[in-house]
């Protein structure tokens, strides 16, 4: 029997409120992952196919974690004798189906296109590029259309296109590209897209490029959800198949939504309605990149009969840092009340110095450190510093240096970001797909093989005018003999 008793009545509200659309207002601290946690084991203990619930987050760390969770709630051998036939069908669920689905966004729509993307004119093993080589599609699309002497940003076209295909909502060029132009997504107007010419050159790479990664067979992240919304659209029996499979929806950090996430979401969970999402309209950062936090303010338009739950008491803080930040956030113009407080306590209070430059700054942080470490036994190990950008690092670093106090710094070059590796990558990406353009050209010279840049611009233009990849061109017999002639 699960053991409510530790939750909060809010909690437990939360919780036990399983049937029909729920918003959950989680403040920062309020235990959100461990409601959502609870709540699926709640569904379980009630009697609800395990494959039938679906738990959604933006990181696979926070999905991790989730499943860690649930899984010391309700161990393997009761979520599999419970709920072990599909709530719609009635059919016998696999024991891997048997277990509830925890996942990212683009983890999902990789289950659905894995199996359904062949109606789309895909292949089943398909690969998903990265940022590094979607850049490497688009550098070689602006080589063969950008006039001489002129200089483009990739990432700046890349930026761009991404932002737009999420904003429309569709992998495809139905409409035209917006420019300078306001782009409507149907439920408010984005902001301007900024540079004019950018915005043409987008347009002029955005079909060469969708057709650049289809020849591939390769999808890029944003096309993971558009190409699933397309399916939806296109194919109605897949859709049906997802609606019969996730009968209960979770989607965390529901601020963070962009139009095409909700657009899922919502053809997931339009019919059966039993949506649960966790956000906090105070915690919406992510503007810039797309998401937008109408999805949760206007919950009530898309579900009127949704029902509003508040989680407004924090594990973390003081009531002093809760105090000032409700005195700051209350200034958001558009925003869902709540009040932040604390069992903790009042706290210490907050210390405001002010500065004339970086290096005064960072001197006076590190005095603060070594007076804690040695007046009142507080080790470096127990003390953070925290900057708002990379670049601030800099005088912090050269004045813990000077000092003497041995630090680490989060973050650096990751290891999937290191030469060597993306290499490898690449091999094992053409070895599962051999028509994959990008790593092929990767590691067609590495190691060294002799082959000169006359050759791999020969290739290219010989993969482009057969319209097949490169890798076709070579295994080709005759262009074969055009390099031995």
């Amino acid at each position: 029997m699960l053991n409510l008793d530790s939750l909060n009545p809010q909690q437990r509200l939360a919780v036990e409120t399983t049937n029909g659309p729920v918003l959950i207002l989680a403040g920062a601290g309020t235990g959100k992952t461990r409601v959502i946690t609870y709540r699926i084991a709640c569904m379980i203990e009630q009697g609800v196919a395990s494959g039938n619930i679906l738990g959604v987050t933006f990181t696979n760390k926070a999905a991790r974690e989730m499943q860690e969770r649930v899984n010391q709630l309700v161990p393997k051998t009761r979520s599999s004798e419970r709920g072990t036939r599909n709530e719609v069908s009635g059919d016998r669920l696999s024991s891997f189906d048997s277990r509830p689905t925890v996942c990212t966004f683009h983890s999902l729509c990789v289950r659905i296109l894995r199996q359904h993307i062949e109606k789309l004119g895909y292949k089943r093993n398909f690969v998903i590029y990265d940022e590094s080589e979607q850049l490497g599609v688009i550098r070689k699309i602006l080589s063969q259309i950008s006039a001489k002497g002129e200089k483009t940003d990739p990432a700046a076209i890349l930026a761009l296109l991404s932002r737009y295909r999420n904003q429309v909502g569709q992998a495809s060029s139905l409409s035209p590209f917006p420019g300078t132009e306001r782009l409507e997504t149907g439920r408010m107007p984005v902001p301007l897209f900024g540079d004019s010419s950018a915005a043409a050159m987008a347009e002029h790479v955005r079909s060469r490029y969708e057709t650049a990664l289809r020849t591939c067979n390769a999808v890029d992240f944003d096309d993971l959800i558009l190409l699933t919304l397309r399916l939806f659209r296109e194919h109605p029996d897949a859709l049906a198949s997802c609606r019969a499979k996730y009968r209960y929806v979770m989607v965390d950090e529901y601020q963070d939504t962009n139009a095409a996430q909700f657009r899922l979401v919502h053809a997931l969970t339009r019919e059966h309605r039993n949506l649960c999402v966790v956000g906090d309209d105070d915690q919406s950062i992510y503007g810039w990149r797309g998401a937008e936090i109408t999805n949760l303010l206007d919950m009530e338009k898309h579900y009127p009969e949704v029902k509003v739950i508040k989680l407004e008491q924090n594990y973390r803080s003081t009531n002093i840092i809760l105090s000032a930040a409700n005195a700051v956030i209350r200034n958001n113009l558009r925003r869902r009340g709540k009040q932040l407080w604390s069992a903790k306590g009042q706290g210490t209070k907050i210390i405001l110095h002010t500065f004339e430059n970086e290096e005064a700054e960072a001197r006076t942080i590190v005095e603060e450190i070594e007076f804690m470490r040695q007046a009142k036994r507080i080790s470096w190990s127990q003390q953070a510093i925290l900057f708002r950008t990379n670049i601030q690092s800099r005088p912090l670093e050269t004045a813990l240096r000077q000092a003497g106090v041995r630090y680490h710094l989060v973050g650096g070059q990751s290891f999937f970001d290191r030469r060597e590796v993306r290499d490898f990558l690449a091999y094992l990406k053409v070895f599962l797909n051999p028509n994959d353009d990008v790593s092929l050209l990767r590691i067609a010279n590495v190691p060294a093989r002799g082959l000169s840049d006359v050759t791999m611009e020969r290739l290219l233009s010989a993969s482009q005018e057969r319209k097949c990849s490169v890798f076709a061109v070579m295994r080709n017999p005759t262009v074969q003999a055009t390099f031995q002639a």
